[in-house]
């Protein structure tokens, strides 16, 4: 596998995606890769479900994508290019939490997760721009939190940058961290279980394996589980 993930010659790889920590784990995984933005208007594209939301987004990145790309990977050509989108929200008290519009609603998610409980549910989608085939998956940690101080909160809000994600608060930052009381994922989820789930995908899709049920990362079932965002 790591001869793999490390052998940039072997695939093209093309992150449609503006996040900083999607770009840290690809590139500490060794791949060399492009960023294109999709540049979709992502509220235009709504559902019900937290994780149908994920999936429809990041598969609406993808094709906006690859209407940009034209047919500079088009089947045929030497190198195979895989396209990765994806997406993530928060649900808070069984509410959809994207990124805030305003300092007033990133402040109202954040203290909805003071001494409560969220989760982080995220869909990565890898596209094989060669073939035309998709892999994607779920990852749906549960995040169990501490009290968070209003001054903890005022402060955040007012410094703006670790505001503008999914769900209002950059969950990796150092000082977030204290406030964070348990993972039910393994406690190096944010980086460990993100680079597994990259790889495993990326490694389907380059060697055209089946791709098995999702399984909930809380309970084993399939996705559709009966632990999601329970009471």
């Amino acid at each position: 596998m790591a001869s793999v993930a490390t052998n940039p010659s072997l695939f093209k790889v093309i992150l449609g995606s503006s996040s900083p920590a999607r770009r840290e784990i690809l590139a500490d995984m060794g791949y060399e890769f492009t960023v294109m933005s999709a540049g979709i208007d992502e509220k235009a594209i709504r559902k019900d479900k937290p994780e149908e939301l994920v999936k429809a987004l990041a598969e609406a990145k993808a094709e906006a994508i690859k209407l940009k790309l034209h047919g500079d990977c088009a089947p045929g050509r030497d190198q195979t290019a895989l396209l990765i989108t994806s997406d993530q929200v928060m649900v808070s008290k069984g509410m959809i939490r994207e990124r805030p519009r305003s300092a007033e609603e990133a402040r109202e998610f954040i203290k909805g997760y003071s001494g409560d409980r969220a989760f982080a549910v995220n869909f990565v989608l890898v596209s094989n721009l060669s073939t035309g085939a998709t892999r994607g998956g779920w990852d749906i940690p549960e995040i169990k939190f501490q009290h968070i101080p209003d001054d903890f909160i005022d402060k955040v809000v007012n410094q703006g940058d670790m505001t503008c994600v999914a769900g209002g608060l950059k969950l990796t930052h150092p000082s977030v961290l204290p406030f964070i009381k348990e993972l039910v994922s393994n406690c190096s989820y944010f980086v460990s279980h993100k680079k597994k789930e990259h790889t495993v995908l990326i490694l389907q899709m380059q060697n055209n394996s089946e791709f098995g049920p999702l399984f909930c990362p809380l309970c084993n079932f399939l996705i559709d589980c009966p632990c999601r965002y329970g009471g």
